[in-house]
């Protein structure tokens, strides 16, 4: 079995009892990242020598008998849309080659303080840009189940890492499905918080309404663990809530008796793989063996959520990126004739094509004479969507469906039909859209392939979504299975 197979708190046990030190895991994670990372394309940056010197620094203090931080020693993987002081950040993109931040994002520097080991950064789509990780500036991602698959995207280098054993967690952020439909491809769990609970300080914008950082673990009690040590209010980001976080380990209790789950028609229906469809009801059964109850409801406004998300995100996506310009950072145009001229060779020589066409979508959405047919239509039927999720958990405790309507595809296979690739989305998006939490856990495979359990909980009440995802995997094997590369 993988050292990375254990979970966190049987690592501490380990450490405490001197049966193993940081610098082990370290190394571990560093070898098998060598080992493997050339036939996955995970990581973009290493970070070898700040590793194995923080690594050192902790047996130190674990020597000292110091206290100790929730995630301590525990080699990690950042998505590199994530800043990190003195360690290039990329975005996947031509672009920011040559981007070395002077700060760290807010989560960062929590992961510092509870002690974990950050080893490198992760590919990724092109600042956060897609479904399947093949918009990379750099190559695609591959999947360690299949390599002849999609990983999914844009946190794909981020469940790729994990699922293949290179690193013991890793953080993503999902704008519309970017951490859970990878982690369903993977066979991994993958955590999408509530907006507005973890810190989006230092995390690159791409639709800043959608984005959320969160974890991409092995299991349901490390994503707990994660989440704990990241979540939590921070002045810097406007969007920030202030709200209490409890104690989320606590909360994994194993008990579901009672709980009320609604499974939306929308998920089950029409462009869901029917052994997709048979893995998801399979997984419901196993909530009522253990006393939930769950009906079938309608969230009546779901056709509408693929254009809502991709005006929205692509107009959030147009402003934002508008400070790329080759005048303050990352890449610039060689001898240009004017400041115009500028602009535009940089903007065209940096961006890759799934960027540029997002930001022709957003910026035309919101031109003059057509903001209201668009983008002031999409925000209104966001609300509706939204009032569906509101209406529905009046009556449930959770939503459950698939994460992803099938199983990974083959690299190439959709990479020239966008609208194909962007329906992929299709039910993680409205879940972005309404801001609520979700979780994707393994629950089987089909085709060979694995199969993600989206759960779905209200807003900030991440302690049941991940109890229930906990009970679940207690009574499967699904998220103990590993891919071949592993």
């Amino acid at each position: 079995m993988s050292l990375f197979d254990s979970r966190i708190s049987d690592v501490h046990n380990r450490l405490n009892n001197k049966e193993l030190s940081v610098s082990e895991l370290v190394e571990a994670s560093l070898a098998r990242i060598s080992a493997t990372d050339s036939a996955l394309g995970a990581f973009l940056t290493l970070d070898e020598e700040g590793a194995r010197a923080q690594a050192k620094k902790l047996d130190a203090a674990l020597a000292s008998g110091e206290e100790r931080g929730l995630l301590f020693g525990l080699p990690a993987g950042i998505k590199d849309n994530i800043v990190t002081e003195g360690l290039r950040t990329t975005c996947a993109s031509q672009f920011l080659d040559n981007f070395t931040p002077i700060y760290d994002a807010e989560v960062i520097h929590k992961l510092r303080s509870a002690q974990s080991v950050t080893v490198g950064k992760l590919n990724m789509d092109e600042f956060a840009m897609g479904g399947s990780n093949e918009n990379s500036s750099y190559g695609p991602v591959r999947n360690p189940w299949d390599t002849t698959r999609v990983p999914g995207g844009s946190s794909g280098g981020s469940a790729a890492a994990v699922a293949a054993g290179q690193v013991y967690f890793a953080l993503g952020s999902d704008t519309g499905g970017s951490i859970r439909q990878p982690a369903a491809y993977c066979g991994v769990v993958g955590l999408k918080p509530t907006y507005g609970l973890v810190s989006r300080f230092g995390l690159v914008a791409f639709a800043s309404s959608l984005d959320q950082i969160g974890p991409i673990t092995k299991n349901v009690e490390d994503s707990a663990y994660v989440l704990q040590a990241i979540a939590g209010h921070d002045a810097k980001d406007s969007t920030s809530a202030n709200v209490s976080i409890p104690d989320y380990v606590s909360s994994l209790t194993g008990d579901v008796k009672g709980l009320r789950i609604g499974v939306p028609k929308e998920y089950i229906g029409q462009g869901i793989d029917p052994q997709v469809k048979e893995r998801v009801l399979e997984a419901l059964k196993v909530f009522e063996s253990m006393g939930a109850v769950w009906e079938e409801i309608s969230l009546p406004h779901t056709e509408y959520a693929v254009a809502t998300y991709y005006l929205l995100a692509s107009s959030e996506a147009s402003s934002n990126l508008a400070r790329f310009d080759g005048v303050r950072y990352g890449v610039r145009a060689d001898n240009p004739a004017n400041l115009m001229d500028l602009y535009r060779r940089s903007r065209s020589e940096g961006f890759g094509s799934e960027v540029k066409r997002r930001i022709m979508l957003g910026t035309y959405a919101l031109s003059s004479g057509y903001y209201d047919a668009y983008y002031k239509k999409a925000q209104q039927v966001r609300t509706l969507i939204k009032r569906d999720f509101d209406q529905a958990f009046e009556k449930f405790d959770l939503i459950i469906g698939p994460t992803a309507p099938t199983p990974a595809f083959k690299l190439g296979e959709q990479v020239d039909d966008p609208l194909t690739m962007y329906l992929n989305d299709i039910v993680t998006i409205p879940v972005s859209l309404a801001g609520v939490p979700a979780v994707s856990v393994p629950c089987g495979l089909a085709d060979g392939l694995p199969v993600g359990l989206q759960i779905i909980g209200k807003p900030f009440d991440e302690a049941t979504v991940l109890r229930a995802a906990h009970a679940y995997e207690g009574q499967t094997e699904h998220h103990k299975s590993r891919p071949a590369l592993a």
